[in-house]
Formats: structure tokens, C-alpha cells, sequence
């Protein structure tokens, strides 16, 4: 279903750039020189299309980095918390070990000859001969 609706969105916007891409193929001047506007020193010239391409690019790399930086807090709080899940669970296997060899080994018995599971042999639960 994204697939669907991402598809949905951007053949149209791909086609309108497209469009847009022949209808703007003429070059166009762009200044960078605000105070000598008839020969400027900073200038270049290139195809309209492609100088909003490089605008657009350049935006969303400036967004790209806007929120990469305004979610540094919450990277270094996921690092730590990380850090100190690693650390509760080592401390938990060795308070694990610790605890399995201070343990003492359960005493087996032996068992009774001539009982079975519900008593002496040859007798069910109300104590009946088989």
C-alpha cells in the first residue's frame, strides 16, 4: 500500500518536472554580486531547470542537516541508555554465575525399593490391591 501511494505521488511530480524541464531549457544569469549589477564578478549562467534543481537540492541537504542536528539530544540519549542496558545485563550474568556456584548441588535420594508411584507395589491411590 505505501509502495502504491508512494508511486501515486511521484509519477505525477515526475512528470511535471519532466514538463517543466522542456518548457525551461533557455539559459538564464544569475548574479551574486548585489552592488554592480550591469557586469557583476559573481555571476553564472546556466538552464533554468537545472539552476531550481540545484536550489532544491540544496534545500533539502540544508533540512537533511536542520534535523540531523536537532536530533543530536535525543542519539545521545539512545547511546546512553544503550550503554547502560549493556552494563545491566553483564551485571546481571555475572550476579547469574554468582548465584548458580553459591548454589549448593541438590541432594538426590535414593529410592525406596518395592514402593512404586502410588506406594508400595501392587497398590493404586485409595492404597487397593491391583
Amino acid at each position: 500500500m505505501r509502495k502504491f501511494l508512494t508511486a501515486l505521488i511521484v509519477i505525477p511530480v515526475g512528470l511535471l518536472l519532466v514538463t517543466f524541464d522542456v518548457a525551461n531549457r533557455r539559459d538564464v544569469t544569475v548574479s551574486l554580486d548585489p552592488f554592480m549589477t550591469n557586469d557583476p564578478a559573481l555571476s553564472i549562467t546556466l538552464p533554468l531547470f537545472l539552476l531550481l534543481f540545484l536550489v532544491a537540492a540544496l534545500g533539502v541537504i540544508a533540512g537533511g542537516c536542520a534535523v540531523w542536528l536537532g536530533q543530536r539530544h535525543w542519539r545521545r540519549a539512545a547511546r546512553r541508555h544503550e550503554a547502560d542496558a549493556r552494563a545491566a545485563r553483564t551485571e546481571l550474568a555475572t550476579l547469574r554465575a554468582q548465584a548458580a556456584a553459591a548454589k549448593p548441588e541438590p541432594q538426590r535420594l535414593p529410592a525406596p525399593t518395592g514402593v512404586g508411584l502410588y506406594g508400595p507395589v501392587g497398590r493404586d491411590k485409595q492404597r487397593a490391591t491391583l
